[in-house]
């Protein structure tokens, strides 16, 4: 009777997406970014002089609308060069590669910051299943399943010491009126806000939050925490 009721209310689906997309990908990959980081630091002291930066920054778009090529999602967004590749045998196959894009980003005081960002691939199903008629997602289920997806990815993360300090979820909604420069402005906020971290660390003060920050708090779900999934012990999570 649970299951049916979550497979009616479609609760299952960003949940279980949450949790593939970590065990699956971003468990393998992120204990791994800041040695890459830290190599490409050091063949180019020059772009990532902050150590707070060093990590993998995955873009959460709520309406799910994930560009293949962030450089024509915002010309402020330029590729660099891809981190050192991981390679490893998976699910039959050989020396599978993962690797991560350095982009720079261009702010609007036309500062450079350098990050390696990517989108969170899963949120492509949920955008391809809200136009398949099969699946019978609505714009506005999608927009909850987004939600609940972020917020389970966050605990998930949050309870995982391998991918501690590894990465940055940047959840945001985008604007109604369509806007040049907004996504290269928000991964630009969230560089500065690290590197205030660090500066903050250095000097011993506590850094000032922006009030435009998106957290976890301001994803209203309207679904109570009786009525979520139950997470699935795997790996000790």
């Amino acid at each position: 009777e649970v299951s049916e009721m979550s497979e009616r209310s479609k609760q299952n689906v960003a949940h279980g997406l949450a949790w593939s997309y970590y065990i699956g990908y971003l468990k393998i990959v992120l204990p791994r970014v800041k040695k890459s980081m830290e190599e490409f630091s050091k063949a180019n002291p020059n772009l990532l002089v902050c150590r707070k930066t060093w990590k993998l920054h995955i873009l959460v778009p709520l309406s799910c609308d994930v560009y293949d090529d962030l450089e024509k999602a915002d010309s402020n967004i330029q590729y660099v060069t891809d981190l050192t590749e991981t390679m490893l045998a998976r699910a039959g196959t050989k020396r599978r590669v993962y690797k991560h894009s350095l982009y720079s980003v261009r702010d609007e005081e036309n500062q450079l910051w350098h990050c390696a960002v990517e989108y969170a691939t899963p949120l492509q199903s949920l955008y391809a299943m809200s136009q398949d008629e099969c699946a019978a997602f609505s714009r506005e289920e999608r927009l909850e399943q987004a939600k609940l997806f972020y917020r389970t990815l966050e605990e998930i993360l949050k309870g995982s010491k391998e991918c501690a300090d590894a990465y940055r979820l940047i959840a945001y909604e985008e604007p109604e009126e369509a806007e040049t420069h907004f996504l290269s402005r928000e991964i630009a906020w969230h560089l500065w806000q690290e590197h205030h971290e660090e500066v903050a660390v250095l000097e011993g003060s506590h850094p000032h939050t922006p009030s435009m920050a998106l957290d976890s708090a301001e994803l209203n779900l309207q679904i109570s925490v009786s009525d979520l999934p139950q997470t699935l012990c795997t790996d000790g999570f």
